[in-house]
Protein backbone atom coordinates (compact mmCIF):
# COMPACT_ATOMS: atom_id res chain seq x y z
CA UNK A 1 0.00 0.00 0.00
CA UNK A 2 1.23 3.52 -0.73
CA UNK A 3 3.26 4.92 2.10
CA UNK A 4 4.35 1.60 3.64
CA UNK A 5 7.96 2.54 2.93
CA UNK A 6 7.70 5.44 5.38
CA UNK A 7 10.46 5.53 7.96
CA UNK A 8 11.83 7.62 10.78
CA UNK A 9 14.84 9.63 9.63
CA UNK A 10 15.78 11.63 12.73
CA UNK A 11 18.95 10.71 14.63
CA UNK A 12 17.90 10.22 18.27
CA UNK A 13 21.49 10.50 19.50
CA UNK A 14 21.74 14.17 18.59
CA UNK A 15 18.37 15.57 19.48
CA UNK A 16 18.08 19.08 20.76
CA UNK A 17 19.46 19.79 24.19
CA UNK A 18 17.74 23.16 24.57
CA UNK A 19 17.09 26.34 22.60
CA UNK A 20 19.71 29.09 23.00
CA UNK A 21 18.73 32.31 24.72
CA UNK A 22 16.55 33.44 21.85
CA UNK A 23 14.74 35.99 23.94
CA UNK A 24 17.93 37.86 24.80
CA UNK A 25 17.34 40.38 22.02
CA UNK A 26 14.07 41.57 23.60
CA UNK A 27 14.14 45.33 24.10
CA UNK A 28 17.87 45.44 23.32
CA UNK A 29 17.43 47.80 20.37
CA UNK A 30 14.95 50.60 20.30
CA UNK A 31 14.47 53.77 18.33
CA UNK A 32 16.08 55.31 15.30
CA UNK A 33 19.49 56.21 16.72
CA UNK A 34 20.21 52.77 18.16
CA UNK A 35 19.27 50.94 14.97
CA UNK A 36 21.41 53.23 12.83
CA UNK A 37 24.26 53.03 15.33
CA UNK A 38 24.19 49.25 15.06
CA UNK A 39 24.51 49.55 11.28
CA UNK A 40 27.43 51.96 11.56
CA UNK A 41 29.18 49.70 14.05
CA UNK A 42 28.89 46.75 11.67
CA UNK A 43 30.14 48.88 8.77
CA UNK A 44 33.09 50.16 10.77
CA UNK A 45 34.65 46.70 10.83
CA UNK A 46 35.17 46.87 7.09
CA UNK A 47 35.75 50.63 6.85
CA UNK A 48 39.30 51.93 6.41
CA UNK A 49 40.87 53.40 9.54
CA UNK A 50 42.49 56.83 9.32
CA UNK A 51 45.95 56.75 10.87
CA UNK A 52 48.52 59.43 11.32
CA UNK A 53 50.19 58.36 8.09
CA UNK A 54 47.07 58.45 5.97
CA UNK A 55 46.53 61.28 3.58
CA UNK A 56 43.81 63.86 4.01
CA UNK A 57 42.08 62.36 1.01
CA UNK A 58 41.88 58.93 2.70
CA UNK A 59 40.50 60.50 5.86
CA UNK A 60 37.78 62.35 3.96
CA UNK A 61 36.96 59.18 2.01
CA UNK A 62 36.45 57.25 5.24
CA UNK A 63 34.25 60.01 6.65
CA UNK A 64 32.21 60.04 3.46
CA UNK A 65 31.83 56.24 3.70
CA UNK A 66 30.45 56.48 7.25
CA UNK A 67 28.11 59.29 6.26
CA UNK A 68 26.67 57.28 3.40
CA UNK A 69 26.17 54.31 5.72
CA UNK A 70 24.32 56.55 8.17
CA UNK A 71 22.10 57.89 5.41
CA UNK A 72 21.40 54.32 4.25
CA UNK A 73 20.15 53.45 7.70
CA UNK A 74 18.04 56.59 7.95
CA UNK A 75 16.43 55.90 4.56
CA UNK A 76 15.59 52.36 5.63
CA UNK A 77 13.97 53.43 8.90
CA UNK A 78 11.99 56.08 7.04
CA UNK A 79 10.47 53.37 4.85
CA UNK A 80 9.09 51.65 7.96
CA UNK A 81 7.93 54.98 9.42
CA UNK A 82 6.00 55.76 6.24
CA UNK A 83 4.42 52.30 6.23
CA UNK A 84 3.33 52.69 9.85
CA UNK A 85 1.70 56.00 8.92
CA UNK A 86 -0.19 54.32 6.07
CA UNK A 87 1.91 55.94 3.37
CA UNK A 88 4.75 54.89 1.13
CA UNK A 89 5.14 52.63 -1.88
CA UNK A 90 7.22 49.65 -2.96
CA UNK A 91 9.21 48.88 -6.10
CA UNK A 92 8.72 45.14 -5.74
CA UNK A 93 6.70 42.61 -3.74
CA UNK A 94 7.99 40.85 -0.61
CA UNK A 95 6.60 37.44 0.32
CA UNK A 96 6.51 36.18 3.92
CA UNK A 97 6.38 32.88 5.82
CA UNK A 98 7.18 32.17 9.47
CA UNK A 99 7.21 29.59 12.25
CA UNK A 100 6.93 29.75 16.05
CA UNK A 101 9.33 28.20 18.58
CA UNK A 102 9.37 28.35 22.35
CA UNK A 103 12.28 30.52 23.54
CA UNK A 104 13.84 30.85 26.96
CA UNK A 105 12.19 34.27 27.05
CA UNK A 106 8.96 34.67 25.10
CA UNK A 107 8.53 33.19 21.62
CA UNK A 108 11.06 32.94 18.82
CA UNK A 109 9.83 33.72 15.29
CA UNK A 110 11.99 32.37 12.46
CA UNK A 111 10.84 33.84 9.15
CA UNK A 112 11.67 33.87 5.46
CA UNK A 113 11.02 36.67 2.99
CA UNK A 114 11.04 36.01 -0.76
CA UNK A 115 11.64 38.41 -3.64
CA UNK A 116 11.59 37.78 -7.37
CA UNK A 117 15.20 38.17 -8.54
CA UNK A 118 14.13 39.83 -11.79
CA UNK A 119 12.70 42.74 -9.78
CA UNK A 120 16.12 43.59 -8.28
CA UNK A 121 19.07 45.48 -9.74
CA UNK A 122 21.70 45.05 -6.99
CA UNK A 123 23.61 42.17 -5.43
CA UNK A 124 23.25 43.36 -1.82
CA UNK A 125 20.72 45.16 0.35
CA UNK A 126 19.88 46.26 3.86
CA UNK A 127 16.83 44.75 5.55
CA UNK A 128 15.19 46.38 8.55
CA UNK A 129 12.81 44.37 10.75
CA UNK A 130 10.52 46.16 13.21
CA UNK A 131 7.91 44.50 15.43
CA UNK A 132 5.22 46.73 16.94
CA UNK A 133 2.49 45.65 19.38
CA UNK A 134 -1.02 46.43 18.25
CA UNK A 135 -2.09 47.20 21.82
CA UNK A 136 0.85 49.54 22.52
CA UNK A 137 0.06 52.98 23.95
CA UNK A 138 1.81 55.75 21.96
CA UNK A 139 4.55 57.48 23.95
CA UNK A 140 5.83 60.76 22.57
CA UNK A 141 8.83 60.76 24.93
CA UNK A 142 10.58 57.79 23.34
CA UNK A 143 10.09 55.35 20.50
CA UNK A 144 10.65 51.81 21.73
CA UNK A 145 9.82 48.68 19.76
CA UNK A 146 9.79 45.10 21.04
CA UNK A 147 12.25 44.33 18.23
CA UNK A 148 14.01 46.38 15.57
CA UNK A 149 17.28 45.51 13.85
CA UNK A 150 19.02 46.20 10.54
CA UNK A 151 20.53 43.21 8.70
CA UNK A 152 22.94 43.40 5.72
CA UNK A 153 21.71 40.75 3.25
CA UNK A 154 22.86 39.22 -0.02
CA UNK A 155 20.36 39.19 -2.89
CA UNK A 156 21.47 35.85 -4.28
CA UNK A 157 20.05 32.38 -4.81
CA UNK A 158 19.80 29.47 -7.23
CA UNK A 159 19.19 30.50 -10.87
CA UNK A 160 15.55 30.84 -11.79
CA UNK A 161 14.37 30.89 -8.18
CA UNK A 162 13.29 33.80 -5.96
CA UNK A 163 15.70 35.32 -3.47
CA UNK A 164 15.03 33.82 -0.02
CA UNK A 165 16.25 35.62 3.11
CA UNK A 166 15.84 33.85 6.45
CA UNK A 167 16.18 35.59 9.81
CA UNK A 168 14.49 35.48 13.23
CA UNK A 169 13.43 37.55 16.22
CA UNK A 170 12.06 36.99 19.71
CA UNK A 171 9.10 38.77 21.30
CA UNK A 172 6.58 38.22 24.07
CA UNK A 173 3.30 36.49 23.11
CA UNK A 174 0.64 38.79 21.68
CA UNK A 175 -0.61 40.54 18.55
CA UNK A 176 1.93 42.40 16.40
CA UNK A 177 2.44 44.19 13.13
CA UNK A 178 5.85 43.30 11.71
CA UNK A 179 7.41 45.69 9.19
CA UNK A 180 10.13 44.47 6.84
CA UNK A 181 11.83 47.24 4.87
CA UNK A 182 14.40 46.31 2.25
CA UNK A 183 16.58 48.69 0.24
CA UNK A 184 19.23 47.89 -2.33
CA UNK A 185 22.85 48.91 -1.76
CA UNK A 186 25.18 50.31 -4.40
CA UNK A 187 28.39 48.40 -5.10
CA UNK A 188 30.35 51.52 -4.09
CA UNK A 189 28.22 53.61 -1.69
CA UNK A 190 30.48 56.66 -2.11
CA UNK A 191 29.71 56.97 -5.81
CA UNK A 192 26.09 55.85 -6.03
CA UNK A 193 24.33 57.81 -8.75
CA UNK A 194 21.50 55.52 -9.73
CA UNK A 195 18.20 55.14 -7.93
CA UNK A 196 18.15 52.23 -5.49
CA UNK A 197 15.01 50.10 -5.37
CA UNK A 198 13.19 49.56 -2.08
CA UNK A 199 10.08 47.94 -0.66
CA UNK A 200 8.31 47.48 2.65
CA UNK A 201 6.02 44.71 3.91
CA UNK A 202 3.50 44.95 6.75
CA UNK A 203 2.78 41.50 8.23
CA UNK A 204 0.15 40.99 10.97
CA UNK A 205 1.25 38.31 13.41
CA UNK A 206 -0.36 36.62 16.41
CA UNK A 207 2.45 35.14 18.52
CA UNK A 208 1.45 32.13 20.67
CA UNK A 209 2.36 31.54 24.31
CA UNK A 210 4.28 28.31 24.94
CA UNK A 211 4.76 29.03 28.64
CA UNK A 212 1.36 27.91 29.98
CA UNK A 213 2.63 24.49 31.00
CA UNK A 214 0.31 22.63 28.62
CA UNK A 215 1.44 20.11 26.03
CA UNK A 216 2.29 22.09 22.90
CA UNK A 217 4.16 21.91 19.59
CA UNK A 218 6.00 24.34 17.40
CA UNK A 219 4.81 24.99 13.88
CA UNK A 220 4.82 21.78 11.84
CA UNK A 221 7.55 22.32 9.24
CA UNK A 222 8.18 20.65 5.87
CA UNK A 223 11.90 20.53 5.18
CA UNK A 224 14.09 19.92 2.16
CA UNK A 225 16.70 18.39 4.45
CA UNK A 226 18.07 18.39 7.98
CA UNK A 227 21.83 18.86 8.39
CA UNK A 228 24.07 18.22 11.37
CA UNK A 229 26.07 21.20 12.65
CA UNK A 230 29.21 21.01 14.82
CA UNK A 231 27.75 23.01 17.71
CA UNK A 232 24.59 24.89 18.70
CA UNK A 233 24.24 28.50 17.57
CA UNK A 234 24.17 30.86 20.54
CA UNK A 235 23.60 34.53 21.34
CA UNK A 236 22.47 36.87 18.60
CA UNK A 237 23.80 34.52 15.91
CA UNK A 238 20.43 32.74 16.14
CA UNK A 239 18.89 35.77 14.43
CA UNK A 240 20.76 34.92 11.22
CA UNK A 241 20.52 31.12 11.52
CA UNK A 242 17.13 30.71 13.19
CA UNK A 243 16.55 27.12 12.12
CA UNK A 244 19.52 25.66 13.95
CA UNK A 245 17.98 23.52 16.70
CA UNK A 246 20.71 22.17 18.94
CA UNK A 247 23.05 20.36 16.53
CA UNK A 248 20.46 20.10 13.73
CA UNK A 249 19.76 22.71 11.07
CA UNK A 250 16.37 22.57 9.37
CA UNK A 251 16.27 23.72 5.75
CA UNK A 252 12.66 24.75 5.17
CA UNK A 253 11.10 23.63 1.88
CA UNK A 254 10.13 26.47 -0.44
CA UNK A 255 6.73 24.93 -1.20
CA UNK A 256 4.41 22.01 -0.49
CA UNK A 257 4.39 20.27 -3.92
CA UNK A 258 6.81 17.35 -4.36
CA UNK A 259 7.69 14.94 -7.15
CA UNK A 260 7.34 11.20 -6.62
CA UNK A 261 11.13 10.83 -6.55
CA UNK A 262 11.32 13.07 -3.48
CA UNK A 263 10.96 12.46 0.23
CA UNK A 264 8.50 14.31 2.43
CA UNK A 265 10.36 15.42 5.56
CA UNK A 266 8.19 16.73 8.39
CA UNK A 267 9.77 18.07 11.59
CA UNK A 268 8.52 19.86 14.72
CA UNK A 269 9.26 20.45 18.40
CA UNK A 270 7.22 19.11 21.33
CA UNK A 271 7.03 21.26 24.46
CA UNK A 272 5.91 20.80 28.05
CA UNK A 273 5.55 17.01 28.43
CA UNK A 274 4.52 15.76 31.86
CA UNK A 275 7.62 14.89 33.88
CA UNK A 276 7.72 12.81 37.06
CA UNK A 277 10.00 13.66 40.03
CA UNK A 278 12.55 11.17 38.68
CA UNK A 279 12.46 12.98 35.27
CA UNK A 280 10.48 10.25 33.56
CA UNK A 281 8.27 11.17 30.58
CA UNK A 282 6.49 9.28 27.79
CA UNK A 283 5.36 10.83 24.50
CA UNK A 284 3.91 8.93 21.54
CA UNK A 285 3.50 10.41 18.06
CA UNK A 286 1.34 8.88 15.32
CA UNK A 287 1.33 9.82 11.63
CA UNK A 288 -1.68 9.02 9.40
CA UNK A 289 -1.97 9.78 5.68
CA UNK A 290 -5.16 10.79 3.88
CA UNK A 291 -5.73 11.57 0.19
CA UNK A 292 -8.16 14.10 -1.21
CA UNK A 293 -10.56 12.37 -3.59
CA UNK A 294 -10.68 13.49 -7.20
CA UNK A 295 -13.69 13.42 -9.53
CA UNK A 296 -14.38 9.90 -10.75
CA UNK A 297 -11.87 8.30 -8.40
CA UNK A 298 -12.87 4.93 -6.95
CA UNK A 299 -12.91 5.10 -3.15
CA UNK A 300 -12.78 1.96 -1.06
CA UNK A 301 -15.25 1.83 1.81
CA UNK A 302 -14.44 0.91 5.43
CA UNK A 303 -10.80 0.06 6.11
CA UNK A 304 -11.38 -1.21 9.69
CA UNK A 305 -8.22 0.48 10.89
CA UNK A 306 -7.61 2.52 14.00
CA UNK A 307 -7.01 6.05 12.78
CA UNK A 308 -8.33 9.60 13.22
CA UNK A 309 -11.62 10.41 11.46
CA UNK A 310 -11.55 10.89 7.70
CA UNK A 311 -12.51 14.41 6.67
CA UNK A 312 -15.11 15.15 3.99
CA UNK A 313 -13.87 14.52 0.47
CA UNK A 314 -10.88 12.35 1.37
CA UNK A 315 -9.97 8.72 1.95
CA UNK A 316 -7.56 7.02 4.32
CA UNK A 317 -4.24 5.82 2.86
CA UNK A 318 -1.94 4.43 5.52
CA UNK A 319 0.04 5.17 8.67
CA UNK A 320 3.70 5.04 9.64
CA UNK A 321 5.05 3.25 12.74
CA UNK A 322 4.39 5.31 15.90
CA UNK A 323 7.30 7.17 17.48
CA UNK A 324 7.99 6.95 21.19
CA UNK A 325 9.99 9.51 23.19
CA UNK A 326 11.04 8.54 26.72
CA UNK A 327 14.29 8.50 28.73
CA UNK A 328 15.43 5.17 27.28
CA UNK A 329 15.19 6.67 23.76
CA UNK A 330 16.33 10.24 24.40
CA UNK A 331 19.30 9.43 26.61
CA UNK A 332 20.10 9.94 30.28
CA UNK A 333 21.31 13.53 29.78
CA UNK A 334 18.13 14.78 28.13
CA UNK A 335 16.04 17.03 30.38
CA UNK A 336 12.50 17.61 29.00
CA UNK A 337 11.99 20.46 31.46
CA UNK A 338 14.65 22.58 29.70
CA UNK A 339 14.89 21.14 26.20
CA UNK A 340 12.04 20.32 23.79
CA UNK A 341 11.71 17.04 21.93
CA UNK A 342 12.61 17.19 18.25
CA UNK A 343 10.21 14.90 16.37
CA UNK A 344 9.73 14.17 12.70
CA UNK A 345 9.14 11.72 9.92
CA UNK A 346 10.57 11.04 6.48
CA UNK A 347 8.19 9.50 3.93
CA UNK A 348 9.31 8.34 0.47
CA UNK A 349 6.76 9.39 -2.15
CA UNK A 350 7.68 6.92 -4.90
CA UNK A 351 4.55 4.79 -4.37
CA UNK A 352 2.15 7.72 -3.97
CA UNK A 353 -0.30 8.61 -6.72
CA UNK A 354 -0.33 12.21 -7.93
CA UNK A 355 -2.78 14.26 -5.91
CA UNK A 356 -3.37 16.22 -2.71
CA UNK A 357 -2.68 14.66 0.68
CA UNK A 358 -3.03 15.41 4.36
CA UNK A 359 -0.66 14.11 7.01
CA UNK A 360 -2.51 13.91 10.32
CA UNK A 361 -0.20 14.02 13.35
CA UNK A 362 -1.34 12.99 16.83
CA UNK A 363 0.86 13.76 19.85
CA UNK A 364 -0.04 11.88 23.03
CA UNK A 365 1.36 12.44 26.51
CA UNK A 366 0.91 8.97 27.95
CA UNK A 367 1.49 10.21 31.51
CA UNK A 368 -1.01 13.09 31.59
CA UNK A 369 -3.31 11.75 28.84
CA UNK A 370 -3.14 15.08 27.00
CA UNK A 371 -3.51 14.80 23.22
CA UNK A 372 -2.80 17.24 20.37
CA UNK A 373 -3.69 16.94 16.69
CA UNK A 374 -1.84 18.72 13.89
CA UNK A 375 -2.28 18.60 10.09
CA UNK A 376 0.09 19.15 7.19
CA UNK A 377 -1.15 19.37 3.61
CA UNK A 378 1.06 18.58 0.61
CA UNK A 379 0.79 17.64 -3.04
CA UNK A 380 2.43 14.89 -5.09
CA UNK A 381 2.87 16.07 -8.70
CA UNK A 382 4.44 13.05 -10.41
CA UNK A 383 8.04 12.23 -11.27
Amino acid sequence: MAGEVAYDRLDKSGLMRGIPERGAILNSRSGRRVAVAALLLASAVAAPYASSVQSRFDTRSAERFDEVRRLEGEALLSLADEAMAGRGSSDFAIGWSNDFFKAQTGTFVPFTVTIERSALTAADALMYVRATRRDAVPDSRAIRYPFDVIFPVALSGPPGQPVRITRGFAVAPGDYDVYVALRERAADPRSANRRLKSAVLKQPLTVPDFWRGELATSTIMIADRIDRVPAPVVGEDVLERPYVIGTNEIHRAAGTAFRQDRELIVVFLIYNPSVSPDKSFDIEVDYHLFKKNTAGERVESGDNQDHPPVQAGESYVTRTPPQRFKPAVMGANFDPASGPILAGQGILLSSFKAGEYRLGITVKDLMSRQTLSRDVSFKVVGS
